[in-house]
């Protein structure tokens, strides 16, 4: 009987408490599985271009684009593109938009504290914020322990240990999820700020776009069953067309700084020159130019490459039509499409595809769905092996790497 009452004394208690308090739980849990991988493969990580032997967690969580990152924060970005022997573009910090390694600016000259640490202590702040809004997110769309459940796999999940290193992708997570939230809410005005600092840490303005043009035509073809005020039709017009224009605004940018209309497409190219070379960028190649490179690597024939890709491609999409995607409504269903589109059209897949596929982070409100007890521990169990698995092939430095994150 004692017993008995506990255990109802402890489900009213959990009902009770509020949704931000389980998020918390649930968000520092996993910082301390995250941070344990992490922690391991530092105490194992050889020295390197960036730090000594067995570094200590600040100095590993500013490996990769950190650094990049902390030569903005402290020079900012050079007037003149620096060039390779032969002439072409080379890297430089054109490649990285500023929103990120300016705030972290912001609070090194206002502490005094040292970039690494600031860095870990914005992205683990945005992390959780991004937690806390992704609940809310999915709270419009699922019941709340699935919501819930949702939020412990995007805590979970393979590429989590990027949302607590000195990396911009937690601070474009929270972003996101908040502008995906005005959206669902058609709080359009509210948008424009945040789609204005989203489209500047990290690149989505043009997948936004793509996104709200869909929920635009979406809205008018159903206008009879749901109604769409004039005002509301000019307040998303208004935003699709401001997030098209942000798409933009780093290109443009980059061009009235260093004189150079394609100053950040030829950065951004550099990248991928050890791969295929210096190429121009031509719309929806860059996955066919990856399947030549690939292929042999593979050991595979060019052709079976090609049908594997056009099979997950047409794969990604209809699952989108799946009873449990559909519960997420059309509007998350139109940025996934809209930002996998993206990918498709500009992005050369190599080790940093894992990475660049972070903002698809609502799809994980189809795979929260299933109740299974089962289910829910072997999925956790699951992401947390791939965080493993991604920490070893992207972040550690394995001596000569050619596999960044």
């Amino acid at each position: 009987m004692a017993e008995r009452r506990l255990g109802t004394a402890l489900k009213v208690r959990y009902r009770l408490t509020p949704a931000w308090a389980k998020v918390l739980v649930i968000f520092v849990v996993s910082r301390v599985v995250t941070t344990s991988i992490l922690l391991a493969y530092a105490a194992a990580q050889g020295k390197n271009a960036w730090t000594g032997a067995s570094p200590d967690y600040f100095a590993f969580a500013k490996l990769w684009d950190g650094h990049w990152y902390y030569i903005i924060s402290v020079v900012g970005y050079p007037t003149q593109l620096p060039l390779t022997p032969d002439g072409h573009v080379a890297e430089s910090a054109w490649a990285f938009m500023p929103a990120y390694p300016a705030v972290v600016r912001l609070l090194t000259l206002v502490t005094g504290l040292d970039f690494p640490f600031v860095a870990v202590v914005v992205s683990v702040g945005f992390a959780l914020g991004a937690a806390l809004m992704f609940y809310k997110l999915m709270h419009l769309v699922l019941p709340g322990s699935t919501a819930l459940f949702s939020v412990v796999l995007f805590c979970f999940a393979p590429l989590s240990p990027i949302m607590q290193v000195a990396y911009a992708e937690s601070m474009h997570a929270f972003l996101l999820a908040l502008a995906l939230y005005l959206l669902l809410r058609r709080r359009y005005w509210m948008l424009l700020p945040v789609v204005a600092v989203m489209s500047l840490t990290r690149p989505s303005g043009l997948a936004f776009a793509l996104a709200m043009s869909l929920h635009v035509g979406y809205r008018w073809w159903v206008r009879r069953r749901e109604p769409f005020p004039v005002a509301e039709r000019v307040a998303s017009l208004t935003v699709a067309v401001f997030s098209a224009v942000m798409g933009l605004a780093w290109l443009l940018i980059a061009w009235a700084l260093t004189g150079s209309l394609t100053a950040y497409t030829d950065t951004e190219l550099a990248w991928r020159s050890a791969y295929i070379g210096y190429e121009q960028l031509v719309p929806f190649t860059p996955w066919i130019q990856a399947a030549f490179f690939w292929a042999p690597w593979f050991g595979m024939p060019l052709s079976l490459l090609l049908v594997l890709l056009g099979v997950g491609v047409a794969g990604f999409f209809a699952l989108l039509f799946t009873p449990w995607a559909r519960r997420l409504g059309v509007d998350l269903r139109f940025w996934i499409a809209s930002y996998a589109l993206y990918l498709l059209a500009v992005f050369f897949p190599q080790s940093s595809t894992f990475r660049l596929l972070v903002p698809l982070f609502p799809a994980l409100g189809a795979l929260a769905q299933p109740r299974s007890p089962v289910y829910r521990v072997l999925i956790v169990l699951a992401f947390i092996a791939g965080q493993i698995g991604w920490v070893h092939i992207a972040w550690w430095v394995d001596g000569y790497d050619w596999t960044p994150p």
